[in-house]
């Protein structure tokens, strides 16, 4: 890309080291005029130091926004009524907040009339291609810079001359390489990287964050209420909450019961393999409330065909295509089917289990009538069993009678 071409760009801008270099770079590199952005997603760090820092470097139009409620109510509630998992284990705490900033990303830029967006993400991992494909989903011709895969430093020493070369404070925690990277926000926190590349190897205690061990949990359980409407989860123990304030609150209890750690082998969507740390306390104990709503209120069929569906629309929040046609289409059918999903789940969370105990619901279609080991009053016929079970067997008859005359 032509840096003659570039005049101004919106940079995804956390106030850390790396996103202050890549700041710096961007000024020498493309002489363009820097916009930057920060979003607070519920990571739970201080913003205003990112303020600060963009006006020490000389930035006058600086975004920095709280987008937790537009977070969770339209990006993680959507994924939830999903019951979408990456590989079984995965509850896609940092794919789903690709999105979100991209799409605000390149609002940023046509309001402030930018020919380019930039982010911080590396060329060997997954967020480069999420932050890209979603913005190019949204502005066809919004142009992309990477530094990552542009500049010719190689090493963490190199990034420390650089940010010394031109007066940008380097904390001493920085100085050496960092231990693991940590990606945060209201619904997870990820570590991958240095420490914990050796998939063999445990990781060290000091890279969890967001809750504290099983084995430290309280020796007593805590209860809880969890309630649904249309399959977004609407009160905590009764008391109505948005959104975001609902995920906050079971953040805490999820983290002092030691729930939601995941240590994942997972592959990436650029072909490699890589192992991360993941705790989704709040998340947790949200998804497995919310399949205990749905085994109450959702029809066999529009179950199955919905979970056969799960793997598909994980995929595609994974490699970043929230923006793309098939994920809408499968978010319509998602939501059709939770229009009965309503009503209250009981959970017990201990030492890192989640236990349901009890589902209630005015859409239930569980009936007594009919599962009652006691006299049905002829709501159930068992005699008509048998012509079900000949019909659905009739093809495997003829199947195994073809298989003995051979």
């Amino acid at each position: 890309m032509a840096s003659s071409d570039i005049k101004k760009v919106v940079l995804a801008y956390s106030g850390g080291l790396d996103t202050s270099i890549i700041l710096k770079w961007l000024q020498e590199v493309y002489g363009c005029e820097i916009v930057t952005f920060t979003a607070d997603l519920g990571q739970g760090e201080e913003l205003d130091p990112a303020r600060k820092k963009a006006e020490m470097l000389g930035i006058k139009e600086i975004y920095i926004e709280d987008l937790r409620e537009d977070f969770v109510a339209n990006y993680v509630y959507p994924m939830i009524r999903a019951n979408a998992v990456y590989e079984g284990v995965y509850l896609l705490g940092t794919s789903i907040a690709r999105p979100l900033i991209a799409k605000r990303l390149v609002e940023i830029a046509e309001a402030t009339g930018a020919d380019a967006i930039s982010h911080g993400a590396t060329g060997k991992g997954n967020d480069q291609v999420r932050f890209e494909l979603n913005a190019y989903a949204l502005n066809p011709d919004i142009k992309v810079i990477a530094p990552w895969r542009e500049w010719e430093f190689k090493s963490r020493t190199d990034l420390i001359e650089f940010a010394e070369k031109h007066q940008i404070p380097v904390p001493k925690d920085k100085r050496g390489e960092a231990p693991f990277s940590v990606d945060a926000n209201l619904l997870h926190s990820s570590s991958e990287g240095k420490v914990l590349e050796d998939p063999w190897e445990g990781p060290p205690p000091y890279v969890f964050q967001r809750s504290v061990s099983p084995e430290d949990a309280p020796d007593k359980a805590v209860e809880v209420e969890i309630e649904f409407l249309r399959g977004d989860a609407i009160a905590l123990d009764g008391k109505k909450m948005s959104p975001a304030s609902l995920l906050a609150a079971l953040n805490d209890l999820g983290r002092d019961n030691g729930i939601g750690r995941v240590d994942l082998v997972e592959n990436r969507f650029v072909g490699m393999k890589s192992r991360g740390i993941y705790e989704t306390p709040g998340g947790t104990i949200l998804m497995a409330a919310h399949r205990a709503m749905e085994s109450l209120t959702l029809d066999r069929e529009a179950m199955h065909l919905k979970d056969s569906l799960m793997s598909r629309y994980a995929e595609l929040v994974y490699y970043g295509f929230w923006f793309a046609p098939e994920r809408e289409m499968l978010q319509a059918l998602i939501d059709k089917s939770q229009e009965h999903v309503e009503g209250k789940v009981r959970l017990k969370l201990y030492k890192g289990n989640v236990i349901v105990m009890g589902r209630k619901s005015a859409k239930s279609l569980y009936s007594d009538a009919l599962v009652t080991f006691e006299d049905d009053r002829g709501a159930y016929d068992q005699k008509d069993a048998e012509g079900f079970i000949r019909l659905n067997a009739l093809r495997l008859r003829t199947l195994a009678a073809r298989r003995r005359a051979t």
